[in-house]
């Protein structure tokens, strides 16, 4: 088999849902199987037509455009912490570094993620090689400035009231 030139993308990149948005910053996680996107409003019809919104409302990229497939799929996906749900599963043409890319995604909810979108193993073999020095998309520190000030000023203090309460 003759090899191919594969190009070289970062640990994040600017990715076109090819036909909705452009220029939808996702998180490139070798270590995930499969690909996921961020859905709302996601719905089956009594005649099997699974309807669904990408993003949500507090997304910048959301623009309220109901996409409609007869052709999905459902699966249990269990999360890297164990948690098992059931997802649809959808094909959409993108575009990934200039590249067109027919890839399947896992409809979520990642509203609580940085990144809307998820790429996974499945969606990057033997298209693309990752260097993880790379960055194409910059996103803002997860903790905020008041958050690291209350931990310096009481390490003790933020343990009890950020830690211990989630156990």
């Amino acid at each position: 088999m003759k090899d191919k030139e594969l190009q070289v993308i970062g640990r994040n990149v600017l990715m076109d849902i090819v036909g909705h948005v452009d220029k939808v910053p996702a998180k490139v996680d070798t270590g995930a199987d499969s690909s996921s996107l961020w859905a709302s409003q996601i719905d089956v019809s009594t005649d099997g037509t699974l309807s669904f919104v990408l993003f949500g409302p507090s997304s910048p990229f959301y623009s309220g455009e109901v996409i409609t497939r007869r052709a999905f799929a459902a699966a249990v996906v269990r999360s890297s912490n164990g948690i098992a749900q059931v997802r649809y599963r959808i094909e959409l043409p993108v575009r990934i570094a200039g590249k067109l890319v027919r890839a399947h995604f896992f409809l979520s909810d990642r509203s609580k993620n940085v990144f809307p979108i998820l790429l996974g193993r499945r969606t990057l073999n033997k298209r693309f090689v990752v260097d993880v020095s790379v960055k194409e998309y910059y996103s803002k520190p997860k903790i905020s400035r008041g958050l690291r000030r209350e931990f310096l000023q009481d390490p003790h203090a933020f343990h009890k009231k950020y830690h211990l309460k989630n156990y």
